[in-house]
């Protein structure tokens, strides 16, 4: 190694063991079990689950022991965050999306329709306030969220059969989560939120004719193509999609400083790891989706003008029924307004 490089990879080391070795030295060491709401089996957000427990670990020295769970293991998923909130479990990793029995407004933090791609939405979370209101919402139940995974675009859902026009699409049952699913209700759709272990079961015996997950290497993981052969694109509903490690708020307080940063830290890595992934995961998984005879469809621009008609009926709806919700479009629909200066000038779109 050249002399330059040996030596400033020396100081940097040194000032690493500077920073936190006297200040992890005087931490208590925090236990910590945090339950994932994704099976271990599934692509990109199972794994990535369990890397954040361990880089929290490590980067921490142990001063913040994270013990990883698979869903269900300690308190059923749907519970999770009632878990959380009442300090039953200590955290979660899990997505804004699966809480909006509690309030629509929670959807905001992990995808938005019709909505930002990754680095807009990144851009809004971190510099244009929908961060300080994830956390502001979250603190209303006693919990204290960390973004912590952004995945890109997902795919529009799996069918049993071709849906040829809007009308199709009346009385069929979807499994869907999110705003997503508001949207498709106004279209006829029954909707229902579901575990990612129920899912394929359900399209089997025919409990629901379709259902929306993910992407394609977290949906080929999870073996759709066996009882569904049309698949549909573009994902209008989740242009991107954040994971979240929520904190029971009493927990995440009672740590120091530099654990809290620590486990900030850990999380961002994640964001850029899952990132990277799953962009780099998708176009492998569809060719073989494709080779099992699966049909790759494209919604024509009679849907996507439908969906987003009505995704903008839900906004009009869900704004007066939940003030949280009203803040978060508020804020977002500012923030987009001022990227588009950005946007109009540096996108070859």
């Amino acid at each position: 190694m050249p002399l330059l490089r040996c030596t400033t990879a020396l100081v940097f080391s040194a000032a690493l063991a500077f920073s936190f070795g006297p200040a992890q030295a005087q931490d208590e060491k925090v236990r910590v079990q945090m339950q994932s709401s994704f099976p271990p089996t599934l692509a990109i957000l199972g794994p990535m689950a369990k890397r954040t427990a361990e880089t929290i670990t490590t980067i921490t020295g142990g001063s913040v022991d994270v013990k990883f769970f698979d869903p269900g293991t300690l308190v059923p998923p749907a519970q999770a965050f009632d878990a959380v909130s009442s300090g039953a479990l200590d955290s979660a990793w899990s997505a804004a999306s699966f809480w909006t029995g509690k309030d629509i407004a929670f959807a905001f933090y992990s995808a938005v329709p019709f909505g930002p791609g990754p680095g807009e939405y990144l851009a809004w979370m971190k510099h244009g306030g929908g961060e300080e209101l994830m956390e502001e919402l979250y603190g209303k139940y006693n919990v204290h969220p960390v973004l912590c995974g952004l995945i890109s675009p997902e795919a529009s859902g799996w069918f049993r059969e071709e849906i040829k026009t809007l009308d199709d699409l009346k009385g069929l049952k979807m499994r869907i989560s999110g705003l997503g699913g508001n949207v498709m209700q106004k279209l006829g759709v029954a909707t229902q939120l579901m575990q990612p272990g129920d899912i394929y079961q359900a399209l089997q015996l025919g409990t629901i004719d379709a259902t929306e997950y993910s992407m394609p290497a977290m949906d080929l993981s999870l073996s759709f193509y066996q009882v569904a052969k049309y698949y549909y694109f573009p994902g209008w509903h989740q242009q991107a999609t954040f994971a979240e490690m929520i904190w029971n708020k009493d927990k995440w307080d009672s740590m120091s400083d530099t654990q809290r940063a620590q486990v900030e830290t850990a999380c961002e890595s994640n964001i850029t790891a899952t990132l990277a992934l799953s962009e780099s995961s998708q176009f492998k998984a569809l060719q073989e989706i494709e080779s099992k005879g699966v049909n790759i469809m494209t919604w024509d621009q009679t849907f996507l003008d439908a969906f987003e008609a009505a995704w903008e009926e839900v906004v009009v709806e869900q704004s007066a029924a939940s003030p949280e919700f009203k803040k978060a479009w508020d804020s977002l629909s500012a923030f987009r307004g001022d990227y588009d200066i950005w946007r109009e000038r540096s996108s070859l779109d």
